[in-house]
């Protein structure tokens, strides 16, 4: 069950590799982050980071990306107990940060590896080029799908609210999609290879079977575009690629989706010519 993968700042230098996945535990499951060697295209010397991050065959989010502040951040899901979500003593319904060793990052509020919490199946994460804010996707229940802005110590509220509803101590999203679309994967355009798209946020839609494109003012989204609405299926994550173009992911094999002709595949959106 390989749910996220990072690789770390240094790479070049060090070669390490950073892996999220679910591994069965005393007749159950568990979630963990493990830090890898990769040597002449091998992975060696593993050693576990976090462990024991609740687990379910739903609401299991998990991804995985450095910050630029060099700390290692993880979504992780309610695991389907949506209790869990408010408990700040569980790592299940939250942003994880950890340093590169899977220490608490310095500065995480309650001392522990929780960033933030109120989370109920967090997937997508990424830090806007322009401000520095980490922005995230969730799946909301049957609707409700949020954007969120996360911020160090905050409350996003499931399951006590969710969509337009407003709680004491807890953050709203910035936007939300009542009908499901299923946000997965997101990621700012870095690149300079297509002009029109610089620093608009790129949302993949599994249910919704679309790539988003959000342009963005500061903590606010001015217009969306649906991309590739149903061409390709549902579609897990999107990545804006060193080389300056869009990577995305299909899913279409996951038991939820109608596989085409050569799924699962990784698509490439480059400049019209």
């Amino acid at each position: 069950g390989l749910l996220g993968i990072a690789l770390d700042p240094g790479f070049a230098q060090n070669n390490f590799v950073y892996l999220y996945y679910s591994a069965p535990s005393g007749g159950g499951a568990v979630n963990r982050i493990e830090r890898y060697r990769e040597v002449g295209g091998r992975l060696g010397e593993p050693a576990v980071l976090l462990d024991r991050i609740p687990a379910s065959t739903i609401h299991d989010g998990g991804r995985l990306k450095f910050g630029p502040d060099g700390f290692l951040y993880a979504t992780a899901g309610d695991a389907a107990d949506t209790d869990l979500a408010q408990d700040v003593a569980s790592l299940a319904g939250k942003v994880l940060r950890v340093t590169p060793t899977g220490a608490s990052a310095p500065g995480n509020r309650f001392s522990s590896p929780v960033f933030s919490f109120g989370h109920r199946n967090p997937q997508g994460i990424d830090w806007n080029p322009i401000t520095g804010d980490l922005w995230e996707a969730e799946h909301g229940p049957s609707g409700n799908d949020e954007i969120n802005v996360i911020q160090s110590g905050s409350n996003y509220g499931w399951p006590a609210i969710q969509g337009s509803q407003a709680g004491a101590g807890m953050t709203t999203p910035i936007v939300f999609y009542a009908s499901t679309i299923a946000p997965s994967g997101i990621s700012f355009y870095r690149g300079q290879r297509i002009p029109q798209f610089a620093n608009n946020l790129f949302v993949t839609a599994l249910r919704g079977t679309h790539l988003a494109r959000l342009t963005i003012d500061a903590r606010r989204v001015v217009t969306q575009e649906r991309l590739l609405d149903g061409t390709y299926g549902r579609l897990r994550d999107v990545v804006s690629g060193p080389d300056g173009h869009l990577y995305l992911l299909t899913n279409n094999r996951d038991g939820r989706g109608s596989p085409m002709t050569g799924d699962d595949k990784i698509l490439r959106i480059v400049p019209a010519s």
